[in-house]
């Protein structure tokens, strides 16, 4: 890296908001840090420091992303609790997305440090499989492993049928808790 090349401070930090918020999907801060031509540590900092001033930024499994204020589109929210094996995971979220929901997170309530969550961020198959793939590239666990498959997600989409539509595929392949 170029000393003279690096864009230093705030001006940077200015820069991966107005690019984090202009992207229509995630970026990586591999990404983010060959466009500042700086570390992607030093991006880290900056993701901190920005959201330390409460910009809504997400770290997801495909890279940061900017929660845009929500437009004229009405959504709707709902958390549903789920049962599965960590074999299951992909068959259920492809289920959640093939109906236009997105998965925002996952939940669980843990015996020792309570309520725990985690992004999730998938709204199509190839999302799923990039989130799928992050786990197995990382060798990390589902954090659904930590309740023996028990866990929450809190659903979004622009209509309440989308959400009942996946709540009965969820149902009947036997993941909905009720």
């Amino acid at each position: 890296m170029k000393e003279e090349k690096k864009i230093l401070g705030e001006k940077r930090r200015q820069f991966i908001l107005q690019w984090l918020k202009e992207s229509g999907r995630p970026l990586t801060g591999a990404e983010l840090a060959a466009k500042t031509n700086v570390s992607r540590q030093v991006i880290v900092q900056d993701i901190s420091l920005l959201k330390a001033r409460n910009e809504p930024i997400i770290a997801t499994s495909q890279g940061y992303l900017y929660l845009k204020t929500p437009t004229a589109n009405k959504t709707y929210t709902r958390v549903v609790a789920c049962f599965h094996t960590p074999e299951q995971t992909k068959e259920e979220l492809y289920l959640i997305v093939d109906h236009g929901v997105t998965v925002k997170d996952v939940k669980i309530e843990h015996p020792v440090y309570g309520d725990l969550t985690a992004s999730v961020m998938v709204s199509n198959r190839r999302e799923v499989d990039q989130f799928i793939q992050k786990i197995k590239e990382t060798n990390s666990s589902y954090l659904l492993q930590l309740t023996d498959g028990t866990h929450l997600h809190t659903l979004e989409a622009d209509s309440i049928a989308k959400l009942d539509a996946a709540c009965l595929a969820l149902q009947q392949a036997g993941f909905l808790i009720e």
